[in-house]
């Protein structure tokens, strides 16, 4: 979809058609939250809650007291999964209803959707549907969250939102992780707080102990193709895993021994970076590599591995050994590692919960955000220290914007539980979800960024599309754009047969409108330009205008700047020159890259002031209708082929046009009686 933004363009500056499209570039990804509290948030008299853990509770309803992080079986390797189906290298289905003829139908039918996907055969589509419906009706539950997937969308069938409920609530009960996290959304989404919270709340249960999430880094990196509405190319050359120069290059440094690319080729394959897969292996590998070179940033990560049994077997002995050394080059991150330790009795004599806070304090002094959350859960439960929960809550709360995962569910649990913060279900269902969509089930994500890149867009549509309906954003996001960009091409599946240029603008309208709802604030600017131009829609100025407002209130430049435009020219909003001036001077102070086209929608407020009927005024005007086919154009033949010549012709040209305009205004001034068309 081509960039919108409204632009008056003058004369004087007529090569701003090649420039100025480039000026204003919506972020890349969606701001993370901070959370902000007040002391109206806090209960002070929250000690006394029956509901509050206790140290020496047997059960404890899922807090946190230092269990150990084992991994539990992985959701993904259920029959309900995709992902066996995806990675030939996965271990196979297993289980007693692997030998079911209904589970036959659903792999059989999985892996003919996706091969059609990827080969854009209308009919073998919809007889893997088929295969699926089949198996749905047996009561296969993978086979009915993904039936409910196809029946949502409208693929091969008319679209059917509350059939496609009903299918993910059977699915749902019958322990399909990826249908509770599409019906825990869909509760989000009509603010039915009290049942989204329930399921959000056992997906990021599962989520934390699924998956070894210890720092930052997340499972899998929310990849988006676009940056606004171009290609993300940086980010998506980066993500080519061992296709990538810029990895190439790291491991022949590593290769040669180099340390600090020894320790950042470890870090890689640890978490799964970059578009590598994790190996736990050769993590370990080259982080032992980069200890034997002299780098201690390493030192931390062999303990963390033996701690874990991350690809090693498991050895709190040492464990500590590397942690220790860590923090003796004041790594600080090391001290949680040695306080966990020190609480479980793990690798050390006995267990020593004085020295345990001690660590803790060390690692929270300097900033990290492990030593926050862990003395956040000693305060909470009264571990080694009195009882103090709303100190307990404003450590947590600074692991939590910090991105600490653990942390975020805890702070999701005081405000589902109200200990210590008042009960608020809406903040206790975003935190969930934030971590939910940490769970392993993101791996699909993967998959449908190698699709991509490999050039296979029916399938990596597919895999996003299947995103979307379990509420990731950035998979809503990049859905849309996909059907956006390839729209001409057959990678999108009906209600028939491949989609009508209707069914496609209809569904990324609504892909983008769930985007916008968690916060992409370009998803709503492209909502507005759909509604403003009437692209897949009819137009409607005024949704338009509510469209911007919205993207508005999330520091949208672009959506700032248009709203001008409208209350310049009264376009789904009143005709109010004050205010649009208002407006611009708004979108400068957001984006100082507005600064150019501002000055010109300054420029022409000054015009349709002073010169109303002019001839400028209408070429103005007329701008807005044009610029599509001209910024086509100008992308396709001057950009590209770096044509400044044509350029300034260009402009020379339309100069012309403007001084012959003028002129002959002058001539007929001087002269009222000549009839208009004598040329003097």
């Amino acid at each position: 979809m081509a960039r919108v933004l409204h632009r008056r363009l003058l004369l004087l500056a007529a090569v701003s058609f090649a420039v100025v499209a480039s000026l204003l570039r919506p972020a890349a990804a969606v701001r993370p939250f901070v959370l902000v509290l007040s002391g109206e948030d806090f209960l002070k008299d929250s000690a006394a809650h029956p509901s509050l853990p206790s140290a020496d509770s047997t059960d404890d309803d899922g807090w946190d007291d230092f269990a150990d992080d084992s991994p539990a079986a992985d959701p993904l390797l259920s029959p309900s999964s995709w992902v066996p189906l995806l990675d030939p290298a996965s271990p196979p289905l297993s289980g007693d209803e692997t030998d079911s003829s209904a589970d036959a139908l659903f792999v059989a039918g999985a892996r003919a959707m996706l091969s059609a996907a990827s080969d854009g055969d209308d009919a073998a589509f919809a007889t893997a549907a088929a295969q699926i419906e089949a198996a749905a009706e047996a009561g296969h539950p993978g086979a009915q969250s993904a039936l409910a997937f196809l029946t949502g969308a409208g693929m091969t069938r008319p679209a059917s939102r509350s059939l496609a409920f009903l299918l993910h609530k059977f699915a749902a009960d019958a322990g399909d992780l990826q249908s509770k996290m599409a019906l825990a959304y869909s509760y989000f989404r009509q603010e039915m707080y009290e049942e989204a919270v329930i399921l959000y709340a056992e997906l990021a249960e599962a989520a934390l102990t699924s998956s070894l999430i210890s720092k930052e880094p997340p499972v899998i990196e929310p990849i988006r193709l676009h940056s606004g509405t171009e290609e993300n190319k940086e980010a998506l050359r980066k993500s080519r895993g061992e296709d990538d120069e810029d990895f190439q290059i790291t491991e022949y440094q590593a290769q040669r021994g180099n340390a600090a690319n020894m320790y950042k080729l470890g870090l890689l394959y640890y978490y799964g970076l970059r578009g590598l897969r994790r190996d736990y292996g050769k993590a370990f590998h080259w982080f032992s590599k980069a200890v034997e070179k002299g780098e201690t940033r390493a030192l931390e990560l062999l303990g963390e591995i033996y701690a874990r049994g991350a690809g090693v077997e498991r050895n709190y002995t040492e464990a500590y050994k590397w942690l220790a050394l860590a923090a003796k080059q004041q790594h600080y991150s090391a001290y949680n590692g040695l306080g966990y330790l020190y609480v479980k009795g793990y690798g050390v004599e006995k267990k020593n919960l004085t020295k345990a806070k001690e660590l803790f304090e060390l690692a929270a002094e300097n900033k990290e955000a492990g030593g926050h959350y862990n003395l956040g859960v000693l305060y909470l439960k009264g571990i080694g220290v009195k009882r103090d929960v709303i100190r307990a809550c404003n450590l947590l709360l600074h692991a939590v914007n910090a991105g600490q995962p653990k942390a975020i569910y805890q702070v999701a649990k005081l405000f589902q539980k109200g200990i210590g913060l008042k009960r608020n279900l809406h903040m206790a269902t975003m935190l969930y979800k934030s971590v939910a969509e940490r769970g392993p089930w993101s791996s699909l994500s993967r998959w449908a960024l190698e699709s991509y890149l490999k050039g296979d867009v029916g399938k990596a549509l597919l895999l996003y599309s299947r995103m979307a309906d379990l509420g990731y954003e950035v998979a809503q996001s990049n859905a849309a754009w996909i059907l956006d960009r390839y729209g001409d091409q057959s990678i999108c599946m009906g209600e028939s047969s491949f989609c009508t240029d209707m069914e496609r603008h209809l569904r990324a309208h609504a892909l983008w409108w769930q985007a916008s709802e968690q916060g992409n604030e370009h998803a709503a600017l492209l909502i507005g330009d759909a509604y403003y131009y009437g692209r897949g829609v009819a137009r409607d100025y005024e949704r338009a205008a509510e469209a911007y407002m919205h993207a508005r209130s999330q520091s949208n430049a672009q959506a700032i700047f248009n709203l001008g435009y409208m209350h310049e020219h009264g376009h789904g909003l009143p005709l109010d020159l004050h205010l649009a001036k208002r407006y611009y001077d708004q979108a400068v102070e957001v984006d100082s890259a507005a600064k150019l086209p501002v000055m010109l929608a300054l420029t022409s407020l000054w015009l349709r002031k002073n010169y109303a009927d002019s001839f400028l005024v209408r070429f103005i005007d007329s701008l807005p209708e044009i610029y599509p086919v001209v910024n086509k154009w100008v992308e396709d033949v001057l950009l590209d082929e770096g044509n400044a010549t044509i350029l300034t012709l260009f402009a020379c040209l339309v100069t012309v046009l403007y001084l012959r305009e003028r002129q002959r205004r002058q001539v007929a001034a001087a002269n009222p009686q000549q009839p208009d068309d004598v040329v003097m």
